[in-house]
């Protein structure tokens, strides 16, 4: 038996060489081995897998073809969704079935990572690097591996994404209360910001307010409770208003006292209780909340008069890691303000003790100017404080666009691991992000229940407050006169 020539003639009377270069190329060529070279490639990097079908093994080939088409088209599903479909993709991401999803994402983009590197060093090793020219010796290399990098560190950086959002939503919303239709209307979340870490026992609420989202229309309305606000009563049923039946009251004592203000409502129903409050909410813990937090809740609903199911805590002390994660606010500064300070400087010059200052002024922040800017108390009032505050809870909301959230997506989701503590169910997600959707469109309406609303800081008439919060969220409707104006 005799070998054919390399030269002999296809079926077609051609030589196969000619028919077939890039599987039987002329290798003593190396002009054409060259242009070859680049063309394998070129085809692994526009369509992996292409150069192994042609050149190589077509198993392999087959394999990582079917692979790259496949993963064209979850992408273009993907796109289709976040485009004609968002509502039914926030599902994906964030609904019930969020862990399996996002587990197998992760999976398939490391497997891809993985496949396509075996496909670039199969490539290399078809080109017969020794066969090309000199300077495509080293460049085809370097072609590859650059391509291999941006795709490979593209999939990686997808991978830790999926596993970023899968971490942070079991983190943040692994248990949850029961989820609950809309009250009248509204999603009311009680929002509560206080410092963590240690002494975490004696902690009181800093900033205390309810945010009230339109559950048709995502509108958002945002009342500022005073911590300071004193006698609070307590809604119909509530434990705390068996204990407190004319409103909530001080307790002066050597081991744990308290007083009467909004924010000490945590310390009598927990901290100063021997079963720290357990026999009053016997189902908080279940419901990833804790007595102190359903006791403000009742406090909460009490005063404005609204049913409040659920609950956010920010740690302020991980506050500046969130805005950070942002990228930072817009704030237009109205007042000079100093950073640092505590109790014991009230009587002293702020230029004795400040470490910083804000200054007046638009100013785009990062984290530790703006926890400062929203802790900072002791040249101002409360009432000022809880202004800036709610300024700031505005900023962020519109940082949260999804551009900002997609770039910064791992450190957001980070930051709020560390941040938040809420009983917001998981499968209320999908219909929340889209709330927060519409409320980016909309104008964000304020309430503080501070002297500048009418409210009397010492006496509250919570019956004015109730209709104030009534009045905002179900705006009368104008009768129409006879003549039809």
């Amino acid at each position: 038996m005799t070998l054919a020539a390399p030269h002999a003639p296809a079926r077609g009377g051609r030589p196969l060489i000619e028919t077939r270069p890039l599987r039987h190329p002329d290798s003593a060529d190396e002009a054409t081995m060259g242009r070859r070279g680049w063309w394998l490639v070129v085809l692994n990097a526009l369509i992996p897998g292409s150069a192994q079908v042609l050149a190589g093994n077509r198993r392999l080939g087959r394999f990582g073809l079917g692979a790259t088409l496949l993963g064209w088209l979850l992408l273009l599903i993907a796109a289709g969704l976040a485009l004609f479909g968002r509502s039914a993709l926030v599902w994906l991401a964030v609904g019930p079935l969020s862990w399996f999803v996002l587990t197998l994402v992760q999976v398939l983009l490391i497997g891809y990572a993985i496949l396509w590197i075996v496909l670039t060093v199969d490539t290399l090793r078809l080109v017969r690097l020794v066969k090309v020219p000199s300077i495509s010796r080293w460049t085809l290399p370097v072609a590859a591996v650059l391509v291999l990098s941006l795709a490979a560190s593209g999939a990686v950086y997808g991978s830790t994404v999926a596993a970023s959002s899968r971490g942070a939503i079991g983190s943040i919303f692994g248990g949850g209360g029961p989820s609950l239709p809309p009250s009248d209307g509204y999603y009311n979340i009680l929002l509560l910001g206080a410092d963590s870490g240690d002494g975490r026992d004696s902690m009181r609420f800093d900033s205390i307010s309810v945010v009230s989202v339109n559950a048709d229309s995502g509108a958002v309305t945002i009342t500022g409770i005073p911590r300071e606000l004193p006698h609070a009563p307590f809604s119909d049923g509530s434990p705390m208003q068996q204990l407190y039946p004319d409103g909530f009251e001080g307790h002066d004592s050597r081991t744990c006292g308290w007083n009467g203000w909004m924010n000490h409502v945590r310390n009598a129903a927990e901290v100063c209780r021997e079963d720290q409050g357990a026999s009053l909410y016997p189902d908080a813990a279940q419901h990833d909340s804790a007595p102190g937090i359903e006791a403000t809740k009742d406090a909460a609903e009490g005063v404005l008069g609204i049913e409040i199911p659920y609950y956010v805590f920010v740690d302020m002390d991980a506050f500046a890691e969130l805005i950070d994660a942002l990228g930072g606010v817009d704030i237009e500064v109205a007042k000079r303000l100093p950073k640092g300070g505590g109790p014991g400087d009230t009587d002293r010059p702020a230029s004795e003790w400040a470490t910083g200052w804000i200054e007046p002024g638009k100013q785009h922040m990062d984290g530790d100017t703006a926890q400062w800017y929203a802790r900072s108390r002791y040249t101002t009032s409360d009432w000022d404080r809880m202004k800036r505050q709610r300024q700031l809870q505005i900023a962020i909301l519109e940082q949260f666009t999804p551009e900002n959230v997609a770039s910064r997506f791992n450190e957001i989701a980070a930051a709020g691991t560390a941040l938040v503590e809420t009983d917001l169910p998981q499968d209320k997600l999908p219909e929340f992000f889209g709330l927060v959707m519409k409320a980016k469109e909309q104008q964000v309406t304020q309430i503080e229940l501070t002297p500048e609303f009418g409210v009397d800081e010492h006496e509250p008439d919570y019956a004015h407050i109730r209709e104030m919060v009534q009045d905002a969220l179900h705006p009368p409707t104008k009768t129409p006169a006879p003549d039809g104006s």
